[in-house]
This record gives structure tokens, C-alpha cells and sequence, in this order.
């Protein structure tokens, strides 16, 4: 019997979209097992960043957001905005109009209409813009009017409820909280949040300083200071703990520069020291118990990496990008392994199997087979 209300023509529709669904997702998995068969296998096909013409080679792009395969949005230098819903084979500029000098580090994007972007700076500088429309329109729902405050990262534990963070107001981080998907911002309380350390900060280099998984838990990642620490929050901002990493901190550049948590208690930490003329040991750790405790990765990355993320659907395989390379890991996080020696400052992989990473030079990619 024919569904009701559909027409032959949209039967058929339906099933060739499904069997293009069911192709991508093929030719993603193959990526995936690619990526674990190269690891084990030195020698073997190994899956590479397939660049995508931004033609926008003045801009960093180190804010990203990955919807799905198809659709991704990126944020840079010069107030730019890019989206695309095919793959990257085209990018739609839909830069917020007057924000050619900001400094946009983070975006979050619900699906290929809704956004949220951070541009960082102090002062006025700090500002939240929502799109509804795809980037045709923007509205600016936050602009920080406290010279003390820098905002780094933002992030959302669903379509509702978000989070900002700026380095440490009077001693310590300040929270920025949102119930409405960014349209309206208030301040939290800090009675909840332990005193920043001397030099300590976040680093607005990927847009993972700062990072939810679940309803309700997000983690903070900081440096600069004597100790590299991940400050971790269960109710989503109002109380927080704060634990040692052994990433090396102890200098302004040095520190944890990205998160990603898998679950609420399994996480990866990448970082070190951002000048290119310094070496960056112990770049990397994990936790199993939600950041109460954190391990150096046996073998981390060889040198400095801002952007870290899970790949879909993996208990144990995760990239990790910067300046000088791509790494992955395949024991969750305890050894890694460099893909490629190509220049990216932050990655995000989707459910459908697909990864994406942008940096400097207008430089997009996905990971293709």
C-alpha cells in the first residue's frame, strides 16, 4: 500500500536520497577505517585533508563548527563568516556586516541555518552575534562593556542553554551564560569558582578552551600560569573544581590549548607552547573520571597542537591538529601518531562520519579516503 500522502515521485525521491545517504556514509566509515588500518599498518592508504577553495587566503580561520558532511561553518580574522552546504565544493561569505575588525575565534552552529559566533578581544571587542537565516541576517545578542574581560571560547549543551568564558574579572574566570540559544546573556555568579592562578588564562586558539558533553557538564582549559589546569562544572557553570594537568604551563604561551570529551567522563587535552621556536613535551593527557585526574600521553603529538577531537562513533580514536601537523590516536588518547604535516588550528568531526579542519591562509578541509 502507498504511504499516504506521498506520490511515486516522492517515493522515489526518498530512496535515492537514502542511497546517497547510505553511499556518504560508506565512503565516510571507509575513511574511518582507513585511519585505524594506517595507524596499525605503516605503509598502508592513508586518509587525507582534502583542502576546499575558500578563496579567502588573508584569513585564519580558527573557529569551526561541523554540522554534518556536507554543511560546516568557519570563523576567522577580519570579521569572516564562511558556510557551506555542499561538501565545500562552495562557500556563501555571510560575514556580520561592520565586523571586519573583529577577531572571530569560536562558532557553534545548530544546522545550516542557526548560528552562534564569538569574536574575542578586551573591552567592546568581545562580542556574540546569532544568525536564524543562514548568515543573511545577524543580530548582535552580547557585547562586553567591562575593560577587565576577555572573552576566549563558547560552547552549548544543546540548542538552548550555552556558555562563554572570559579570562580570569578580580581573581577569577568569568562565566557567560545563555537559556535561549544566544539571544539574550548574563553574567554568572562567581561564588562558585575558584581563584584563578597568577598569569593563569584561557587560549582563544580553536574554540576548545571551552567545552560541554551532555546536559549539564563543561570543562575549562587553561595556561600561562605555574600549573596547566582543566577547571570541570556538573551544573552547567554554577560550581566548579579545578585540577593539575601535566601539559607544561609555567610561561604566557605555554598551557592546555584544547578539549574534547567523548562522554562525561572520558577526555583528551593537547596543547604546549605556541612559539614555533620552542619544543612542546608532554603535549597531551587524558582523563577517565571527568578531569578529576589527568595522565600524560605516553607518546603525544611531536610538537604544539590547538584542536583536538573525537572521531564519530570510537571509543579510542581521536585527531588532534597545529601549526606543523595532524596527529591521531587510536588507544584513546595514550600514544600518538602524525597523519600529515599540513597547517590547522582546529578540528570537529560530525555523526555522519565526517571530520573538518581549518587554520590559517583561508585553509578548509575534510578528511576524504
Amino acid at each position: 500500500m502507498r504511504p499516504l500522502g506521498k506520490t511515486r515521485r516522492t517515493v522515489r525521491t526518498a530512496r535515492t536520497s537514502g542511497r546517497v545517504a547510505a553511499a556518504a556514509c560508506g565512503a565516510a566509515l571507509a575513511v574511518l577505517t582507513a585511519l585505524t588500518a594506517q595507524a596499525h599498518t605503516p605503509g598502508s592508504a592513508a586518509p587525507h585533508w582534502d583542502l576546499k577553495d575558500t578563496s579567502t587566503p588573508a584569513v585564519r580561520f580558527r573557529g569551526l563548527d561541523a554540522v554534518d558532511r556536507d554543511t560546516a561553518w568557519v570563523a576567522g580574522t577580519q570579521g569572516t563568516v564562511l558556510r557551506t552546504t555542499d561538501g565545500g565544493e562552495s562557500w556563501r561569505n555571510v560575514s556580520p556586516p561592520g565586523a571586519a575588525d573583529l577577531q572571530f575565534r569560536d562558532i557553534e552552529a545548530f544546522d545550516a541555518r542557526r548560528a552562534v559566533v564569538l569574536a574575542i578581544g578586551e573591552g567592546e571587542a568581545s562580542r556574540v552575534y546569532r544568525t536564524e537565516d543562514g548568515g543573511t541576517t545577524w543580530t548582535e545578542s552580547f557585547r562586553n562593556t567591562d575593560a577587565h574581560a576577555f572573552y576566549d571560547c563558547l560552547t552549548f549543551f544543546d540548542r538552548r542553554h550555552g556558555l562563554a568564558m572570559s579570562d580570569p574579572v578580580d581573581g577569577k574566570f568569568r562565566i557567560l551564560s545563555t537559556g535561549d540559544g544566544g539571544r539574550s546573556w548574563k553574567v554568572l555568579p562567581n561564588d562558585g569558582m575558584p581563584a584563578a592562578l597568577a598569569g593563569e588564562a584561557g587560549f582563544a586558539a580553536s574554540g576548545q578552551c571551552l567545552v560541554a558533553s551532555g546536559a549539564k557538564d563543561v570543562w575549562l582549559a587553561t595556561g600561562g600560569a605555574a600549573h596547566a589546569r582543566v577547571l570541570h562544572s556538573s551544573d552547567r557553570g554554577l560550581t566548579w573544581t579545578a585540577t593539575d594537568t601535566p601539559v607544561p604551563a609555567g610561561d604566557p604561551a605555554r598551557g592546555v590549548f584544547a578539549l574534547a570529551f567523548r562522554d562525561r567522563t572520558h577526555g583528551l587535552a593537547v596543547g604546549g607552547d605556541y612559539r614555533a621556536d620552542q619544543p612542546s613535551p608532554r603535549a597531551a593527557a587524558t582523563t577517565g573520571d571527568a578531569g578529576r585526574s589527568w595522565r600524560p600521553a605516553a607518546t603525544p603529538p611531536p610538537a604544539y597542537r590547538s584542536g583536538v577531537a573525537w572521531l564519530p562513533h570510537s571509543r579510542s580514536a581521536a585527531l588532534a591538529v597545529g601549526p606543523t601537523g595532524t596527529d591521531l590516536t587510536t588507544d584513546a588518547g595514550r600514544t600518538w601518531r602524525t597523519l600529515d604535516t599540513g597547517s590547522y588550528d582546529t578540528v570537529d568531526c560530525t555523526p555522519d562520519l565526517g571530520c573538518w579542519a581549518a587554520g590559517e591562509q583561508g585553509r578548509v578541509a575534510r578528511l576524504e579516503s
